[in-house]
This record gives C-alpha cells, structure tokens and sequence, in this order.
C-alpha cells in the first residue's frame, strides 16, 4: 500500500482521484525555509517528507510532496497571517508567478526513489484591496503557498494558467500517475 507523506487534504483529494489505495502519514520534520532556489526548496522537502514516512515504513512506497509559489525571484509559502496573505495577493496582483511542486516516490527496502518537478504558471488579475477582501470571504488563504487557492474563487483574481491544474492546487496528477504505473503501483 502506499503511504502519503502528507496531511494536505487537497494531496489526499487528488491522489483519490487517480483511484489508488493509500494511507496517509504525516511526516514529522522540519520544513527547510532557507533555500532561495524555489525548485531545490520543494525537492529538499518533498524528499524531508518521503524519507522521514519511508524509515518507518521501510517495506512501503511512500509519496513526499510539497508545492511553493515563486513571483520572480521571491518564494512566497503559506502566509504567517491574513495580513502577510494580503500582501503576498497584492503583490502579485496583474502578474504571473510560477507554482513549483515537487514529488518523492520511494520505496526504502529496495532502494527505489523518484524525484520530479513540475512547474505551472498562473497569471493573476489587477485587483485591489476589496477585491482580496471578498475573496477572503471565500478562499483561507492561510493553509496555502501564495495565500490562494485555484479551486474556489478563482474567477476573482486568476486570469489564466499554463501547465497543470491539478500541479496548481498541490499534486501533478497525471505525471503521479504516470510514476506509480511505472513502478507497477497503481
């Protein structure tokens, strides 16, 4: 059985829909914070988290995964606050930002591990600071890289997207798939 390394409920949502049996665990580590190279920041703890799940499951394929947004050069995680969710919106207000997800596939008995990156980009609106306010009263930005979220309230500020909406809320779907029939999971 697999094992998610994760408690995110948009992870757990989306691996359901690829129709796989799994279990959920979430890794206890700490998240590194002080990487600046968005891609090495999500690897580094995508790998943290599939690690830590697959020691202690060592007969088990274990998946670790972890999403940041990155606007230009700034890596923009869960906000702190409402408010730091207010400024991380209102910076990337009428701009396109990059969502960086990556993916551990492990399984530790027989030294099998997989590591990918998918990047999606997503143009916001030019919105103001109503606008963030009404949005507010339908999205938690709290629990979320950027502050926002594409499955609700994106009429508000999402212009349009490239890549993977599925990548976009936290796991790449069909390259997930993909992994999983190659290693003969799913």
């Amino acid at each position: 059985m697999l094992i998610l390394a994760s408690g995110s409920p948009r992870r757990k949502q989306l691996l359901d829909s690829i129709g796989i049996s799994f279990r959920i665990l979430v890794a206890q580590v700490d998240e590194v914070n002080d990487i600046s190279d968005p891609r090495e920041l999500v690897e580094t703890n995508a790998q943290l988290k599939a690690i830590w799940a697959a020691r202690k499951n060592p007969d088990s394929w274990v998946l670790g995964s972890d999403t940041t947004v990155a606007l230009g050069d700034e890596i923009l995680n869960k906000p702190t606050d409402l408010s730091d969710a207010r400024n991380m919106l209102k910076r990337m207000s009428g701009h396109t930002h990059c969502v960086y997800t990556a993916v551990y596939i492990c399984h530790h008995a027989s030294g099998i591990h997989e590591l990918f990156t998918v990047i999606s980009k997503v143009t916001f609106k030019a919105f103001d600071d109503d606008l963030i306010t009404d949005y507010f009263k339908i999205v938690n930005p709290l629990d979320k890289a950027g502050g926002y979220g594409i499955q609700e309230g994106k009429e508000l500020i999402i212009d349009r997207w490239e890549g993977s909406y599925s990548n976009i809320m936290g796991l790449p779907v069909n390259e997930v798939r993909h992994a999983l029939e190659k290693h003969s999971i799913l």
